[in-house]
């Protein structure tokens, strides 16, 4: 049977009080954890790239190797991730991995202090925070089902980006004063202190999940097979993934050149650069309120397309920006961005946990992450090589474009006019 046979769920079937799963103690303390480890997410995005500029004085290219080894964790261990996520009880992994998170990141001012800090320094931090950050992404999404129950996905999805989408506001808006006092290798402090809370702050949470029985005879090569059949079955969760893979692959170079552009050709500095970003997290925080309120009005299916479609092309705004204000003026754009690509995220994220049996969920999760993410540091490289050839604007144009084309897949399949998500999960098949 294909998702678009199954039965619909409306939306409206969580909490019906104003505060909703927030009322839940449990789900209370994972949005609150969210926030902490998001903000301190935040202000790596912000600062590694401000290290590697004005610190190190890197080039274009070395910026992009290193937004490429931030996120070459999805390729080195993205799809045995999930297989060994769904063996543990997804809290545990989250716990420990925002701790070691947090043990990485202080390494950067230790070095610095220490007068050892390089740029090869920066890219094996970024390596290792990228491959814990697999893991933990893997188990977080996996949790939530468990956690909320599959009929307030989409309220859990909504809640959790619209905190995710605050930090995205609050952590270049604190990154950009930090790195302008202290720089920007002491700045990575206060993203460790953030990682350790949230570590504590999930440990605290009293619902867990039963932990998986295990297999007689593992075999890792056999479940990570199991995830791609699975994916690969059904046409929504196809459509779904390559739809993220194009668009990851252009914002990834549109990133890479993007505090280039800000701070050589804008003449911008750390501060005009954070309020900038901030920017970014308010569309992001704004996509989040909306994004259950859209899916409803638009159609769960349609939206994942239509909102890419809407407001990527706004991005064209940046690279024909000039000094002073044109550039704040083309800060709209990015706000659009984010909400779009929050407002897809949350209407996907509902339909891929929806289908997913339990057992399958870490697979899930991390196939399509590998498939949709894989591509990421290849736009790293390519980003810093389309910089060292076009110049940052010219990358800026090439990202805004590919990251519009990347609605087609979800057009041309059954989410193109799927207005609901499943009540049923997918059924399994012998692997």
């Amino acid at each position: 049977m294909e998702a678009s046979e199954m039965r619909p769920q409306g939306i409206g079937t969580s909490k019906s009080s104003r505060f909703g799963l927030l009322r839940d103690r449990d789900f209370g303390r994972l949005f609150a954890a969210t926030a902490l480890g998001q903000l301190g997410d935040r202000i790596i995005f912000l600062a590694l790239p401000l290290a590697a500029i004005a610190a190190l004085r890197a080039d274009e290219f070395r910026i992009g190797l290193l937004t490429a080894m931030t996120t070459a964790g999805s390729l080195l261990v993205g799809l045995p991730a999930g297989a060994w996520v769904d063996r543990m009880r997804k809290r545990s992994v989250m716990v420990s991995t925002d701790l070691a998170r947090a043990l990485v990141l202080l390494t950067i001012p230790v070095a610095w202090w220490a007068g050892l800090l390089t740029i090869w320094w920066l890219y094996a931090v970024a390596l290792v925070h990228g491959m814990l950050t697999v893991f933990f992404d893997v188990a977080y999404v996996s949790y939530l089902p468990h956690l909320v129950g599959r009929g307030n996905l989409v309220e859990g999805n909504s809640k959790l980006a619209a905190i995710r989408s605050a930090a995205s506001v609050s952590g270049p808006a604190v990154a950009g004063p930090l790195v302008g006092l202290v720089g920007s290798p002491a700045t990575f402090l206060t993203s460790s202190a953030g990682m350790a809370v949230s570590a504590l702050l999930a440990s605290t949470i009293r619902k867990r999940e039963q932990k998986p029985e295990p297999s007689e005879h593992p075999q890792l090569g056999r479940e990570i097979k199991e995830g791609l059949k699975f994916l690969v079955k059904y046409p929504t969760l196809r459509a779904i993934v390559l739809g993220d893979a194009i668009f990851n692959l252009f914002l990834v170079m549109y990133q890479t050149m993007l505090p280039v552009f800000l701070e050589r050709e804008a003449g911008l500095r750390s501060f005009g650069i954070g309020l900038i970003l901030s920017g970014m997290g308010c569309g992001a925080l704004l996509g989040a309120l909306l994004a259950a309120r859209l899916s409803t009005w638009v159609g769960q299916g349609p939206v994942v397309w239509l909102a890419p479609l809407a407001t990527c092309p706004l991005t064209l705004l940046m690279p024909l920006a000039r000094t002073g204000w044109s550039v704040y003026a083309a800060a709209i754009g990015l706000a659009a961005l984010s909400l779009g690509g929050v407002v897809r995220v949350v209407a996907q994220s509902s339909f891929q946990q929806a289908l997913t049996p339990d057992r399958l969920l870490g697979r899930m999760s991390a196939t399509a992450r590998f498939v949709s993410c894989g591509g990421i540091p290849l736009g790293g490289l390519l980003g810093g090589a389309s910089g060292a050839v076009f110049g940052a604007a010219g990358t800026l144009w090439i990202g805004a474009a590919g990251m519009t084309l990347s609605a087609l897949p979800a057009f041309l399949s059954p989410l193109r006019t799927l207005r609901t998500l499943p009540t049923e999960k997918a059924p399994e098949f012998a692997s």
